[in-house]
């Protein structure tokens, strides 16, 4: 009976070890990149602002895809693809590989903002995102 409790509690504490990680060592490129701290609530500002696509005119923000609650499933605007949620606290596959987190920020900050987000702005979404 022991053993069947353990399991899920070791498996648990294991994904949130791997997701603290990734974000520690994310977080240590940005400070070597002059972010000297980070502010969740600037975080969750930009993740919801409109950005005005040049080329159509259309606006969109990361809710666009993600939704409203970063709980649930999101779903691609083009392709109508899943999009898991954003919330570690339901997806502990989130923010557990350094090489996902930038190449994800990479595409979809050029999509959203129509550029590359600056590593204070990463920072910044990540504190808000890691804390959902």
């Amino acid at each position: 009976m022991k053993v069947k409790i353990l399991i899920p509690v070791v498996f648990l504490l294991s994904s949130n070890m791997v997701m603290a990680d990734a974000l520690n060592d994310i977080f240590n490129e940005y400070k070597q990149s002059g972010v000297s701290s980070t502010n969740e609530k600037a975080g969750k500002t930009l993740w919801n602002k409109e950005f005005k696509d040049k080329k159509t005119g259309q606006s969109r923000s990361c809710t666009t895809c993600h939704g409203v609650d970063l709980t649930k499933t999101g779903e691609h605007v083009r392709t109508n693809k899943p999009i898991e949620p954003m919330a570690p606290s339901v997806n502990k596959k989130r923010f557990t590989k350094v090489k996902k987190i930038k190449k994800w920020f990479k595409r979809n900050c050029k999509w959203t903002l129509g550029r590359e987000c600056s590593a204070q702005e990463q920072a910044d979404i990540l504190t808000y995102l890691k804390n959902l």
